[in-house]
């Protein structure tokens, strides 16, 4: 298929990774961002073939990962009032809360419909005027466009019975936590593609500079991952820290203008709590005040919903680089697909949803 084969050309992935091996003199550390990118490494086993000295470790680019506990039980708590039609992406319904899922308050008789894209919301909140349609914005600066203009439409058609509960991350500022970690070990990126294809990589540069790391922007298939490690690589053993893009087909400097400016019209910036992880400064995408309207949260007052986190789950120590999904005693056994502890058990990007299905639960 035009587009898709030549990125998983053994061939060309094979010569990449022999010139991997053959410029690389020491062990380094890289960490890819992306949750899609961990699926696609431990899909064709690419880790594997790489030089033993070439480690790779999984970063907090799970959007469904990072969403916090008490985020879930908020929406829990939201989809279970008879006059509410709660809306959501298939991947958050299986997200376990403290108590229970989506899917759960689903079979239990609460309308919770799954959802393509937050402009089919409008159309259900027109034709159900005397319900509250809210729609579960989950994301990072991929989804966070879509969103954005579901609400500036609501608001410019006066659509009065939609709200979005909002846990929109974003990627720079969780980077920089990970290189900020007294326990970092990180000592090169792989950005996520996607990602960037909306906000470009100028905010990259930075990082960049301050904790001299280099940062290289790919795609997610096997070529492009390799390609992306064999460019960061060869910055790390000749001295080098810039952002490079592998993934030029897709990826410009400035980003998609257009996407950015309907997201920053509807949103502003502010801190947001990660799952596992805790509140990053200025981290996430909250509403502005000429929408703050449509924030389900205040519509409906959960912000008052707090929830621990679970001490079983090493979900965070997985998304920061520090261990890797078969280190917890609680993978494939106690924690599985049917019966997870966290979210990157049942994340389509989740790197522990990653391991369980390519590489098997443990006997």
């Amino acid at each position: 298929m035009k587009y898709i084969d030549e990125y998983r050309s053994s061939d060309t992935v094979g010569q990449y990774l022999s010139l991997i091996d053959r410029i690389s003199t020491r062990p380094w550390t890289i960490m890819e961002v992306c949750g899609g990118q961990t699926h696609a490494i431990v899909k064709y086993q690419l880790q594997k073939l790489l030089p033993d000295h070439i480690r790779l470790v999984h970063g907090p680019g799970c959007p469904v990962c990072v969403t916090s506990l008490e985020l879930i039980d908020r929406a829990i708590s939201i989809a279970s009032l008879p006059q509410v039609i709660f809306c959501s992406f298939g991947d958050m319904l299986r997200v376990p809360g403290s108590q229970t899922d989506l899917l759960r308050v689903k079979a239990q008789g609460a309308d919770v419909r799954i959802l393509y894209s937050p402009m089919e919301a409008l159309k259900i909140a027109k034709e159900n005027p005397g319900r509250e349609v809210v729609f579960l914005g989950v994301g990072f600066e991929t989804t966070a466009p879509a969103i954005a203009m579901t609400i500036d439409l609501a608001k410019r058609e006066k659509i009065g019975n939609i709200s979005v509960l909002i846990s929109h991350f974003l990627v720079p500022p969780a980077m920089e936590a990970v290189m900020s970690s007294p326990r970092c070990v990180v000592q090169g990126f792989l950005a996520a593609g996607h990602v960037c294809t909306i906000m470009g990589y100028d905010e990259y540069l930075p990082i960049c500079k301050q904790y001299q790391v280099p940062i290289v922007v790919t795609g997610f298939e096997p070529l492009d991952i390799v390609e992306g490690l064999y460019l960061c690589v060869k910055q790390l053993e000749e001295g080098r820290v810039e952002v490079e893009n592998q993934y030029a087909r897709s990826v410009k400097k400035e980003g998609n203008t257009q996407a950015l400016r309907m997201m920053r019209s509807v949103f502003e910036i502010v801190d947001r709590k990660w799952r596992g992880i805790g509140v990053i400064s200025h981290s996430g995408l909250g509403l502005k005040e000429e929408y703050r309207e449509f924030d389900a949260e205040s519509r409906f007052q959960v912000e008052h919903v707090t929830t621990k986190e679970s001490a079983e789950c090493i979900s965070a120590e997985i998304m920061q680089g520090f261990k890797k999904p078969c280190d917890c005693p609680m993978f494939g056994r106690q924690c599985t697909p049917e019966r997870p502890l966290g979210a990157p058990m049942v994340s389509t990007e989740g790197a522990c949803s990653a391991y369980y299905l390519y590489e098997g639960a443990r006997s």
